[in-house]
């Protein structure tokens, strides 16, 4: 079983994905963060201040990562902390948001005007959105959908609103339906998702709830989300 765990921002898909896979022994894909590949794409540079070009460069950076760890596992199970979609959706609503979404807010509803810049992203994100969805079709078997229910994290680390967050969960289910893939929609604390997910996909636990969290909290905790005027900072 090929497994991905679907969800926006906030959903809890990273947490979820580490315990189930310490919950089930089913090995994790990985993929370095957004904000771990920043400081070689863009130094200096927060996410919000960057430009068309250099997100185009870190989508990708992501899903040639997770192409290589997939593949590494594509003999047996796995479980994946979301997908290519995940990417591809992170470029494409940028076309209706802007390329920074916090900077639009104000607007509401209503999409941004398209610049020439972003109306060549759209073009390039239409195209590459039509690759990154073969590859997910191939390489998956089943998602689980984690519902839109939890509070977006207010920790400064997150260039998106709830508009942004709301268009990307739409978009999400939308085209894991248009690719005919398997969706199971959970909700619940990471206790409940852990037990509902192995009960409907077979799991067979090797530990306990409690204690599979606990290590996905550790592991957690490893991550480092800091942009590079932190790490200045923090160097300095």
């Amino acid at each position: 079983m090929k497994l991905g765990i679907s969800g926006t921002y906030s959903s809890g898909k990273t947490l979820t994905s580490i315990a189930l896979s310490h919950y089930t022994g089913v090995p994790r894909t990985m993929a370095r963060t957004m904000r771990e590949i920043l400081p070689e794409a863009a130094p200096g540079k927060t996410l919000e201040e960057c430009t068309a070009a250099e997100l185009l460069q870190m989508i990708v950076v992501r899903h040639t990562e997770r192409v290589a760890h997939e593949r590494a596992l594509s003999l047996g199970s796995f479980i994946s902390d979301g997908s290519s979609l995940q990417e591809w959706i992170y470029g494409a609503i940028r076309v209706q948001v802007g390329i920074n979404p916090n900077a639009s807010i104000a607007l509401g509803d209503v999409d941004v005007d398209k610049t020439a810049e972003l109306k060549f992203f759209e073009e390039v994100m239409e195209r590459l959105g039509v690759s990154l969805k073969l590859h997910v079709q191939q390489s998956f078997d089943a998602f689980v959908h984690l519902k839109n229910e939890l509070p977006l994290a207010k920790d400064g680390h997150r260039p998106v609103n709830e508009r942004f967050r709301t268009l990307a969960d739409e978009t999400l289910l939308r085209t894991l339906d248009e690719l005919g893939m398997p969706v199971h929609i959970i909700g619940g604390d990471v206790e409940q998702r852990l037990e509902t997910i192995a009960d409907r996909f077979g799991f067979t636990p090797v530990m306990t709830p409690r204690q599979a969290i606990d290590k996905a909290r550790s592991e957690y905790k490893g991550i480092d989300i800091r942009d590079e005027k932190e790490r200045a900072l923090a160097a300095a």
